[in-house]
């Protein structure tokens, strides 16, 4: 078969890496792709919002499978112009893919149908925002609507960090129109989870959980990122309160959006808080994570493509998918300054001299330059150790992370740190 992946990152990386070890693959695509995708696919120059381009490549090239990455183009619709076409694509329709194109409406249709989350007030006005704001205790989480790269929720600890954010997000819009309307939210306390699924329309198979690192530095301080880091499995959490969260959170969830006439089909992805009350639900989103693909891909022992293919085909609940025992820690490897602004082009050393055994990098924002690869966005790289266990796993990654260096390069230490108490 013929795959055309959408997308740039770490997660299409790992999706590409994936996809590549299936015996039915013969060729794989990627637009527009980066300089790690290129030693696995072929890279081609179309944005992933050019979808008249896209759909125009994948006739030209007799795609037979269409892969959509990130949640931008799904959330503007490119799943139905693929359908329209008649090219068989993975991934929500646009209707569906609402769940993470706008959190108000997945907290208004959480709220609808008794799914467990934070309490919460929607705004579209700042002044009411603000008025409704003063009067409630801190901590406090202000959420933009729309999509903001992962970076548009803001916990404020203080009265103040909670004024300005709602200045920031509505005012001055350091999101941009994803701040036209605001989610002011409960602070949920506990330890943060997430769990992806394979969906079709109501049928839900959930991957194995994984936890991710949100904010920059050490001990969850600083701004929220897109993500610095994840590991799998969750030795730490009992599996009672992991099967709470498939049955009470996500198999409702998508048993709702089929009532609504939105059926999902695709990969759902819950964020979620388990608290004191068992597990309740932060965001949504409607497409594989990132930094979590890449360390449950790894541990996926079915072909993926067949799990594709099957949810397409609306056999998804008969194929059997099975999961390796051991851990996989992703530590992911940034730009000096990022998640704020931050410099790029800087030659990236020991990619080709990393010898721990199955370990993996997964390139995010690369580019070669002159034969050199070299730092293209805030995410850098992904890099993945894998071992019989969490800490085992947790050494491979940072063994090999030690060995890859360029200027300005940061990243946590303490990446899945926690698992190890």
């Amino acid at each position: 078969m013929r795959i055309l992946v959408i997308g740039r990152g770490g997660r299409e990386h790992a999706i590409v890496w994936a996809l590549k070890k299936s015996p039915k693959v013969e060729k794989i695509f990627c637009a527009p792709g980066n300089a790690g995708i290129a030693q696995l696919a072929e890279n081609v120059e179309i944005g992933e919002m050019e979808f008249a381009r896209l759909v125009g490549f994948a006739k030209e090239q007799a795609i037979d499978l269409v892969v959509v990455g990130p949640d931008d183009p799904l959330a503007a619709g490119i799943v139905d112009e693929f359908e329209a076409a008649a090219i068989p694509v993975y991934g929500p329709r646009k209707n569906a893919a609402e769940i993470e194109g706008s959190k108000i409406f997945m907290k208004d249709l959480l709220r609808k149908y008794s799914i467990p989350t934070a309490k919460y007030e929607t705004f579209t006005d700042y002044e009411s925002a603000k008025a409704y704001l003063a009067q409630q205790s801190v901590p406090i989480v202000i959420k933009a609507d729309g999509l903001a790269a992962g970076k548009g929720v803001t916990v404020c600890f203080t009265r103040e960090e909670a004024d300005k954010a709602l200045e920031e997000t509505m005012v001055s819009k350091s999101f941009g129109s994803a701040g036209d309307k605001v989610v002011i939210e409960e602070f949920l306390e506990g330890q943060e989870m997430s769990i992806l699924a394979f969906v079709d329309g109501e049928t839900v198979r959930a991957m194995s959980p994984a936890q991710d690192h949100k904010q920059v530095f050490d001990n969850d301080k600083g701004p929220n990122t897109g993500g610095m880091g994840t590991y799998s499995p969750l030795p730490h959490i009992d599996s009672a309160i992991i099967e709470d969260a498939i049955e009470n959170i996500i198999k409702p969830t998508a048993r709702a959006m089929v009532s609504e006439g939105r059926p999902f089909r695709g990969v759902l992805f819950a964020g979620l808080m388990i608290t004191k009350d068992g597990p309740k639900t932060i965001e949504f989103n409607a497409r594989f994570g990132d930094p979590e693909t890449q360390v449950v891909l790894p541990r996926l022992e079915t072909d993926l493509l067949e799990i594709f293919l099957a949810s397409i085909d609306g056999t998804l609940a008969a194929i059997d998918i099975r999961w390796s025992d051991e851990a996989a820690v992703c530590v992911v490897l940034a730009s000096g300054g990022y998640p704020g602004s931050y410099p790029k082009g800087f030659p990236i050393d020991g990619l080709d001299s990393v010898t721990v055994p199955g370990a993996l990098v997964f390139h995010a924002g690369t580019a070669l330059k002159d034969g050199q690869i070299v730092t293209n966005g805030g995410r850098v790289l992904g890099v993945v150790g894998r071992g019989a266990g969490i800490a085992e796993a947790r050494a491979n990654a940072y063994a090999a992370a030690a060995g890859i260096t360029f200027e300005g390069k940061q990243n946590r230490t303490d990446i899945a740190a926690k698992a190890l108490v």
